[in-house]
């Protein structure tokens, strides 16, 4: 993969400090996101890179075995999951975190519609329907569209990925929310049925909040 002549200022070791402003303005879109941009495709070529070097190149991944990662704001919690996808297809996957950005919406999207991901459940924390309007309109118009599965709204700040495929259930944890984070961050990749079913038996008795209104 050549990235010769690409500038990855996403990268900067130093990065300039936010303000509040500024901070309110990178994750609150004035519109719907339809496509994916030039430097959300080279950023996240570049995280998935690192993601496989740090593995070692695609080597088999063993059930009951765990793999653990420390990086250094290069590889986004997303990666995670697009490492599964490289193995396999998905019959079904669960994703929970706290917030997360248009485009990720959107790959979800793109995933669904090539049938790399078949069911999906979301679990979002409570400020992302009201603080990420855009990215909720979105999330909600993209499963309605795939009669995929829910959309659960609760008290949540966890980073997990969930499901199996015809070679392997998987259980992802990062610290990382669903966005482009330049802070290091953490990932654990776990193989095997347990964790699928952990998980997924806790988050299917998630009561959302937004099951009030209905």
């Amino acid at each position: 993969m050549d990235f010769t002549g690409i500038s990855f200022d996403f990268l900067d070791a130093n990065p300039t400090p936010k303000t509040n402003n500024d901070k309110n303005r990178s994750h609150r879109r004035s519109a719907v996101c339809t496509e994916l941009s030039l430097e959300y495709e080279y950023r996240r070529a570049f995280s998935e890179q690192q993601l496989i070097e740090a593995m070692g190149g695609f080597k088999t991944l063993e059930e009951n075995h765990c793999y653990n990662f420390i990086t250094a704001g290069d590889v986004d919690s997303l990666s995670y999951l697009q490492l599964i996808l490289h193995y396999q297809k998905l019959e079904y996957c669960l994703f929970s975190t706290w917030c997360m950005n248009a485009e990720d919406v959107l790959k979800f999207d793109m995933w669904l519609t090539d049938g790399a991901i078949k069911k999906l459940d979301a679990y979002v924390g409570e400020i992302f329907p009201n603080s990420y309007t855009n990215e909720w309109k979105m999330l909600n118009e993209i499963f309605e569209k795939h009669d995929c599965g829910r959309i659960a709204v609760f008290k949540n700040h966890s980073k997990i990925y969930a499901g199996y495929g015809n070679k392997f259930y998987f259980g992802i944890q990062t610290s990382a929310n669903i966005n482009t984070n330049p802070r290091a961050e953490n990932g654990c990749i776990i193989i095997g049925e347990h964790i699928f079913r952990f998980y997924k038996e806790y988050f299917d008795g998630i009561k959302s909040f937004t099951d009030k209104k209905k």
